[in-house]
């Protein structure tokens, strides 16, 4: 005579069942209390969703797998915090659909990459590792330079995103194909209404050294630029010490 267990593995449609079963109550048991929470995601001042020009980088990032070297995720291990700065925080990923958090570092990690190195050095980078990092195993994205930016689908994808939770306003979506070469050209004349609508904290400038052509390699970097750049950990870690 065999135990339960042993009885149950010997009929394989009730075992899977009772595994089912069993699956099911822990995921109840992890998801039924943040029903009971109004936000799961903490409020982070700063935090605005990307501009047509960060957003259509961040689509070229993830057309070109950048995700599948480099992660968006520093954990609060003292080894990850010490090599690229505060820790990654729920909010920083809440309008990235999908997130880039990523588990693969081949390169270094990039949530704080935003501000770190000047635009040409991100251009050269791209354009041939090896000349800027020795030894990188990077592939060269020479191309982004002489692709243009095809600004005409901006409008649906900011309305892509309005779909899945991402806050842009009817004006927003109306302008994005032009925010998007403004912001890649600061003799346009448009910074003010540029921060009208995303905020102070935007750059504004020819990214690429192109100045004639809004680029993809425009796109790319400006959204490289923004990353880790929103929210002020200074006066976070203030605020935090005050509790």
């Amino acid at each position: 005579m065999g135990t339960r267990h042993q009885k149950l593995e010997r009929h394989s449609i009730a075992f899977t069942l009772v595994i089912l079963c069993v699956a099911s109550l822990g995921g109840l048991f992890e998801i039924a209390p943040l029903f009971t929470i109004e936000n799961t995601v903490e409020k982070v001042d700063g935090m605005r969703p990307y501009t047509p020009l960060e957003l259509a980088g961040r689509d070229i990032y993830v057309r070109e797998g950048c995700y599948a070297c480099h992660s968006q995720m520093i954990r609060t291990l003292k080894s990850d915090v010490d090599r690229y700065g505060h820790y990654s925080l729920a909010a920083e990923s809440m309008y990235d659909h999908p997130h880039q958090w990523g588990s693969k570092r081949t390169g270094p990690d990039l949530a704080r990459v935003g501000g770190k190195y000047s635009d040409a050095w991100h251009v050269a980078h791209l354009r041939s590792p090896r000349e800027v990092v020795a030894g990188s195993v990077m592939p060269g994205y020479r191309f982004l330079s002489d692709q243009r930016l095809n600004t005409d689908i901006l409008p649906a994808s900011l309305r892509a995103n309005q779909r899945v939770g991402v806050p842009y306003s009817a004006e927003q979506i109306e302008h994005a194909s032009e925010d998007a070469r403004w912001q890649a050209d600061p003799e346009a004349g448009f910074e003010d209404v540029l921060t009208g609508r995303y905020g102070d904290k935007i750059n504004i400038r020819d990214f690429d050294g192109q100045p004639t052509r809004v680029t993809e390699m425009d796109a790319l970097v400006a959204y490289l630029q923004v990353l880790g750049t929103l929210v002020d950990f200074a006066t976070l870690d203030a605020e935090d010490a005050a509790r």
